[in-house]
């Protein structure tokens, strides 16, 4: 018997123990090799635990078990293999037992198609008028496994135990949506008291602790601005085909709002600083974390160097570690070492916020939705897309003057990006670099 060991891979240095969070798989199943098997959680990243092989998997430990780096998770027996189904394989017959010769293997198969030909038309037939699942397609190895025990369609999904998400969204798009809009808004839903306790992920406690901990051991204070986003959104209006066009990504706000920021970040230095102890660390170069919701709550993955990027490395670079911290997949040299962060409420539909600090960086931007409102221009009421935006700061770092200031040179920039945001070197199509 061949059994591997798959043990509990490492997060990162300073990470010496991960939560088993959740098994993909049942104990005994058989997998296949580079199946996703368990679900693991430290208090900074998620990551997924991997079948090395092909074969039955045997748990040795339980969901909620906090496992040592290097410790054995699981085993599976690679001598074990029955029920796995490739592709390749799924148009072929089943093969028989090892202990027949080849040339009785052929014999019996062929017996077997030409005896029932007749057999399987007749059953299909069958299953055509008294089959609730007339959509349902079989592989060739699912219709011989369901013949020889004697099993119909209906049988096999009324004895599912688990419906997938496929199950439930292709019975939702058969669904009659003239009696589904009548349902959900002709008939008054019957009242529930029912409610749902679940086990917190490692990564939600930390999260819960380090905001109460920004609360207790910082001196935060917050001050807020507004910009008028009409040419930001003008830019993006003449421009928006050419540079997808040019670069592959659409042209977003947000790396208006970094690059920005990145250049307030230099000529503001304390609000790039953080303090280390007894010391005041301030960095000459500007890696703003951006805070992204992923389905285990919020993740802040680092863009690096912005200050030398480009607006279209900007978005290709976010919409990178945004679709990982989508999918589990950060790692924990991407969640580290920012020195600013900006975060964007606006996306969920909030006007004005307090963003809390993201230790130890000293200061955190908030943006917010755009809206459209009457503001007054050379003394004329215009209409304007305008958004609320704050600044969250630290108060032993930096000053009031430097916060305000810091946040009303964003302005500036945004309101004007060709001229200050680039000195009006040479124009949009310097910018976009189109």
């Amino acid at each position: 018997m061949a059994i591997i060991e798959i043990k509990i891979p490492s997060p990162g240095e300073s990470i010496t123990h991960v939560e088993l969070f959740h098994w993909l798989v049942k104990d005994g199943e058989v997998v296949k090799k580079d199946t996703e098997v368990a679900e693991l959680e430290s208090d900074k990243a998620t990551l997924m635990l991997i079948a090395e092989e092909s074969g039955k998997i045997s748990f040795k430990a339980k969901e909620g078990d906090m496992l040592e780096v290097g410790s054995v998770a699981c085993t599976i027996d690679t001598e074990v293999t029955t029920g796995i189904e490739s592709d390749k394989d799924a148009d072929k017959p089943e093969a028989v037992s090892e202990e027949k010769t080849k040339s009785d293997e052929k014999e019996q198969i062929d017996v077997e198609e030409t005896t029932s030909v007749a057999s399987k038309a007749e059953q299909l037939e069958k299953d055509k008028t008294t089959t609730k699942y007339d959509n349902v397609k079989l592989t060739p190895l699912a219709q011989r496994l369901m013949e020889e025990n004697e099993l119909s369609v209906d049988d096999v999904i009324d004895g599912l135990r688990r419906l997938r998400s496929e199950d439930v969204e292709a019975l939702i798009k058969d669904t009659d949506k003239s009696t589904k809009t009548e349902t959900s808004a002709g008939i008054r839903k019957p009242a529930s008291r029912e409610s749902k306790t679940e086990r917190m992920s490692s990564l939600r406690r930390k999260l819960s602790e380090r905001l109460v901990s920004v609360k207790n051991e910082t001196a935060m204070l917050t001050t807020f601005n507004e910009i008028d986003m009409k040419p930001i959104m003008d830019i993006r209006k003449r421009n928006q085909a050419q540079f997808v066009e040019k670069h592959g990504i659409k042209l977003g706000i947000m790396s208006f709002f970094m690059k920005a920021a990145s250049v307030a970040l230099q000529e503001f230095p304390n609000v790039n600083s953080m303090i280390d102890g007894e010391n005041l660390v301030t960095f000459e170069y500007t890696d703003i974390s951006v805070a992204v919701s992923a389905p285990k709550g919020l993740m802040v993955p680092v863009v690096r160097n912005v200050e030398n990027m480009g607006l279209a490395d900007i978005e290709k670079e976010i919409a990178s570690l945004a679709e990982k911290a989508r999918t589990g997949k950060l790692s924990i040299p991407e969640m580290t070492g920012g020195t600013f962060t900006i975060t964007n409420g606006g996306v969920f539909g909030s006007m004005m916020s307090t963003p809390l600090i993201n230790p130890p960086q000293s200061a955190i931007l908030g943006m917010h939705n755009i809206i459209e409102r009457p503001i007054a221009i050379d003394g004329q009421v215009v209409v304007r897309p305008m958004m609320y935006i704050a600044l969250s700061y630290d108060h032993r770092v930096i000053d009031g003057k430097d916060s305000v200031s810091f946040l009303l040179r964003i302005k500036k920039l945004l309101e004007n990006p060709t001229d200050l945001l680039f000195s009006g070197s040479s124009g949009e199509k310097s910018l976009l670099e189109i």
